[in-house]
């Protein structure tokens, strides 16, 4: 049957309803880690690249040295580590067991990926996430555990072949922790066409483009046409 221009109009309207992906509490903390994140890189490069002593714009702005502003980065990122698992237990489990499940056609995922990411035109997946971000988040969690295990060591060591070690382990920890942000900041920023609108997923309302939501997490977008969502549920992980 064709499709008239009535039709048609209502469906591009329906696209441009949008779709809160990410409840509040999803968004508070992923913007509390990402700010703590990029202060620790910032205040952590700073020193690694011999700095240190010699302030740096945010340690003026707020009159502490950048050593102490790293270690307040740190051990708050440790508190929002804590509140994650214990005040946010259900958003974990569902954030690990969504991260952990496997299913079939994700390899087809990956093949189709580079073409998806330029065109949008993505396989579609079962799960809250799609088989690439499954990937990331493993990545995001190791290297941040490893960072801040690392770093809550070198504040307890003085000394000797352990705190050594743990130095070593801090700064590939770093180095990686970098890679993946820049990794993540190229894709939610659009510059691949594939992802255009992704940000707003987890920025502000949440309120993302339901095309876009569709286009990239279709479990989160209902087949049959009706109202606005509302508000993600109450366990609905970051993604």
């Amino acid at each position: 049957m064709a499709t008239t221009p009535a039709a048609t109009a209502t469906e591009r309207a329906g696209d441009r309803r949008p779709v809160v992906r990410n409840n509040l509490a999803t968004r508070s903390l992923h913007g509390a880690t990402a700010l703590c994140v990029a202060v620790l890189l910032g205040t952590g490069w700073w020193i690694w690249s011999g700095h240190e002593g010699r302030p740096s714009v945010l340690a003026r702005a707020l009159d502490e040295p950048d050593v102490e502003i790293h270690r307040t980065a740190g051990w708050t990122l440790v508190v929002l580590a804590g509140l994650a698992v214990t005040a946010g237990v259900r958003g974990a489990v569902t954030f690990v067991r969504e991260t952990a499940r496997a299913d079939r056609g994700d390899l087809r995922w990956f093949r189709r990926w580079p073409v998806g990411a330029v065109t949008g035109r993505f396989p579609p997946h079962r799960g809250v996430f799609d088989p690439g971000q499954r990937v990331a988040n493993v990545l995001f969690v190791v290297s941040l555990a490893v960072v801040i295990g690392s770093g809550v060591a070198l504040t307890t060591l003085s000394g000797g072949p352990t705190f050594a070690t743990m130095v070593r382990v801090h700064r590939c920890a770093t180095v990686a922790l970098t890679v993946f942000v820049v990794g993540h900041l190229v894709v939610v920023s659009g510059l691949l066409p594939g992802y255009r609108g992704v940000w707003r997923a987890m920025v502000g309302r949440g309120r993302a483009p339901r095309a876009t939501v569709r286009r990239l997490w279709p479990r989160s977008v209902p087949d049959e046409p009706g109202p606005p969502d509302r508000a993600a549920p109450p366990d609905t992980p970051a993604g």
